[in-house]
């Protein structure tokens, strides 16, 4: 069985198993460790035939329903002939005697990973198209019929706002290490302010923001868009909530608050959300509030399960994860004010 420790891989175990499922595969094979990729440990490989991604379950004690890489490999491979953009997908090894845990494999697909939402290293004429095509590209994802590609049965039915924050609050008391007086004010207000069903089902990502995506490496167009990990049939705005929630946090925690977004061409919030509901082809998103606390507290409670593994010593990368773990109380605030504009 490969070291369990997240930051290496056995590649002589992962050369043996792509020349069994892989056609075309050549080896010898080499990998390098992405430094993102905080809740699955994420490789490079490059080998004479090509080069590959792989994308792993971390090793050691897990949280029931967390780091669901076959869901990430089986929406991927579901939107590979839509207009949604992402990876192709190679095989997913479900046998822990492989590498120790789950794993698949996608082609790697040459594009600009874009980290922070002012941009700085894009040509300034092209941010404002990146934010629009962000927009299409999430109401892309929205649109999709998933009876037609698969994944009618890719999410519980039901209010989906109430089972996200059972599920929610589950994973962050079996994750919990401090008390948090303000994630507990917000757990609180959102079971009691959950929004009236009104019908809509979608996909959604679930982890919607500008550094989860790949552009063209010079022009303002979307290659293919990653980490499906929370990604489930559900209620599409809490995506948009997703861009809006990122972009109030500091730059230093890759947000916009405080950035001059006129001299920097970026959007406004409420432009974006006018772009997207104009791909989506609807006049507004009402109580908005909502949908911007609750994916606060979520943030807050992904958080707070990369700082357990920080504790447990299972983090993929501790230094990111120690600084991700300093964000709980953040988000958990930044979801209280939001929902006073409700």
């Amino acid at each position: 069985m490969a070291n369990s420790d997240p930051t290496k891989l056995d590649t002589a175990a992962v050369e043996a198993y792509m020349a069994r499922t892989i056609p075309g595969f050549q080896g010898p094979l080499t990998a390098q460790k992405f430094d993102n990729g905080q809740s699955n440990p994420t490789f490079k490989l490059t080998s004479p035939s090509g080069q590959y991604v792989l994308r792993r379950k971390p090793p050691g004690q897990l949280l029931k329903s967390a780091h669901a890489v076959d869901r990430e490999f089986r929406v991927q491979s579901a939107l590979w002939d839509t207009e949604v953009p992402v990876a192709k997908m190679y095989t997913l090894c479900e046998d822990d005697d492989v590498l120790g845990s789950m794993f698949y494999i996608m082609e790697a697909v040459e594009g600009r990973n874009i980290q922070a939402p002012d941009m700085p290293d894009v040509p300034r004429e092209q941010r404002r198209l990146i934010n629009e095509e962000m927009a299409r590209v999430l109401a892309c994802i929205h649109a999709v019929d998933v009876d037609a590609v698969g994944l009618s049965d890719y999410g519980p039915a039901g209010n989906y706002y109430e089972r996200q924050i059972g599920r929610w609050t589950k994973q962050y008391r079996a994750s919990e290490t401090d008390h948090q007086p303000a994630m507990e004010e917000l757990m609180t207000w959102l079971a009691a302010n959950i929004p009236a069903e009104d019908g809509l089902r979608t996909l959604a990502h679930g982890d919607y923001r500008i550094d989860n995506m790949l552009f063209h490496k010079t022009d303002p167009r979307c290659v293919a868009v990653l980490d499906w990990e929370l990604s489930t049939t559900g209620h599409p705005y809490a995506d948009v909530a997703a861009v809006v929630m990122q972009w109030g946090m500091p730059p230093t925690s890759r947000g916009l608050a405080g950035v001059n977004r006129k001299e920097t061409n970026v959007m406004e919030d409420e432009e974006f959300i006018a772009t997207y509901c104009k791909y989506a082809g609807i006049p507004e998103i009402p109580q908005f509030g909502f949908y911007l606390a609750f994916t606060c507290f979520r943030m807050a409670g992904i958080l707070q399960g990369i700082k357990k593994r920080l504790i447990d010593g299972t983090a993929s990368n501790p230094q990111r994860a120690k600084t991700a773990a300093e964000g709980v109380p953040r988000f958990a605030e930044a979801g209280l004010a939001a929902a006073k504009t409700v």
